[in-house]
């Protein structure tokens, strides 16, 4: 018999059984056509969560200066991805060597002037899915510096100094979330983030750039359309609403931008849109009637932080039949008028002036109601700084 007295064991408690407790269910094997036995499916969720555990992180040797964390899962430690960190070191250290496990690579801080595919290719690089390049000196990307990154999800190139974008930057992976944020873009194409993989939803960052025109994708070109489902504009010298249409977009951001107007055909083709930010616009931004008519599934508005923000009435909100949500803090637009609830219908709460918060409030009026009367709808507001100061307990 082996020594185990160097060996630490630590015991998982199981559960004692009897054999009562146990009821074993028969079902027809598909090869033999005898009956197999099978475990119930409350004694074997227990398995299945020692399965599941997950290793604590560990360290391993890694390149000079650089950091390497492996974590490990499954059952006995079966399954291990490596975080490589050789941030701050310097240009001298790419092209990097790293473990042929490695899901993560961080090359940020390294005063970095250019990223070719040589920079980035050799074993462990192909396994990649996250890498960093923010904070260096990057003003170009090759077209092909990442066309061997086939299995590459979240890419940060933010804080650099990128004044273009190749054409087809991103087609050979499959990339989920892009920030390109904090760089020098002026002009970028849509159509430079189509993806090796269509089916998954891109969540793409171009916020704090140069930006003063978005290309749209070409209709009818033959290049499938990038899935784009989050986009962030913020601070840029947009002065319209890009023509975004047909993207599949959930969230856009447009804060901060110079827009001047806001009008009908603004939003054409994004129906599935539920989340739009135009915060702290810049110059002295206008709201037509009808300009969100198109916006059907948008349930959350932002339109905080526009002291100079004018509007044409009540109507500029028609056609938001589905929105819940409606920040108008820091805009000047108070009283609202009770004729706002008929453009919209699904309203719950409205956020106005400084710190006051309105709800949407239904009285019943009197009971048994009359014949042709119908619930009264009102906006409830209330100082949310009263309230803070009364206490937590105070309705």
């Amino acid at each position: 018999m082996p020594d185990t007295s160097s060996c630490s064991i630590r015991s998982v408690p199981t559960p004692v059984l009897s054999s009562k407790d146990i009821q074993i269910n028969r079902t027809p094997s598909l090869l033999t056509g005898q009956t197999a036995p099978t475990m119930p499916w409350p004694l074997l969720l227990p398995l299945l969560l020692l399965l599941a555990v997950s290793g604590a992180q560990t360290t391993r040797p890694c390149f000079p200066g650089c950091q390497c964390e492996v974590e490990t899962f499954g059952l006995f430690d079966s399954f291990s991805l490596t975080r490589v960190d050789c941030s701050g070191l310097g240009p001298h250290i790419v092209p990097v060597p790293i473990p042929l496990d490695t899901a993560h690579l961080d090359l940020s801080s390294n005063r970095l002037e250019t990223v070719n595919e040589s920079v980035l290719a050799g074993p462990g690089y192909t396994t990649l899915a996250g890498l960093d390049l923010s904070h260096n000196l990057l003003t170009s990307l090759s077209p092909t510096a990442f066309s061997r990154l086939r299995y590459l999800e979240s890419l940060d190139i933010s804080h650099n100094g990128l004044a273009a974008l190749p054409a087809e930057s991103f087609t050979s992976s499959p990339l989920s979330d892009v920030n390109l944020s904090h760089n020098r873009l002026r002009e970028v194409s849509v159509t430079a983030f189509t993806t090796h993989s269509q089916a998954r939803a891109l969540h793409l960052d171009l916020s704090h750039n140069l930006i003063h025109r978005l290309a749209p994708h070409p209709v009818g070109a033959g290049l499938p359309t990038p899935t784009i489902q989050s986009l962030n504009l913020a601070w840029n010298r947009l002065r319209a609403v890009p023509d975004l249409r047909d993207l599949p977009l959930r969230y856009l951001s447009l804060d901060g931008n110079p827009l001047a107007a806001v009008g009908p055909g603004a939003f054409q083709g994004l129906a599935g849109l539920t989340h739009l930010s135009l915060g702290s616009l810049q110059g002295l931004p206008q709201l037509a009637p009808h300009g969100f008519r198109e916006l059907q599934s948008l349930q959350v508005l932002d339109l905080s932080g526009n002291p100079k923000l004018k509007w044409a009435g009540a109507e500029v909100f028609s056609g938001l039949g589905s929105l819940q949500e409606l920040d108008l803090s820091g805009t000047g637009l108070v009283p609202l008028p009770e004729m706002l609830l008929l453009h919209l219908p699904a309203l719950q709460s409205i956020s106005v002036g400084q710190a006051v918060r309105c709800r949407r409030l239904v009285r019943e009026g009197t009971y048994p109601r009359q014949p042709g009367s119908s619930p009264k709808v009102a906006l409830h507001c209330v100082d949310t700084r009263e309230s803070a100061a009364k206490g937590p307990d105070t309705l």
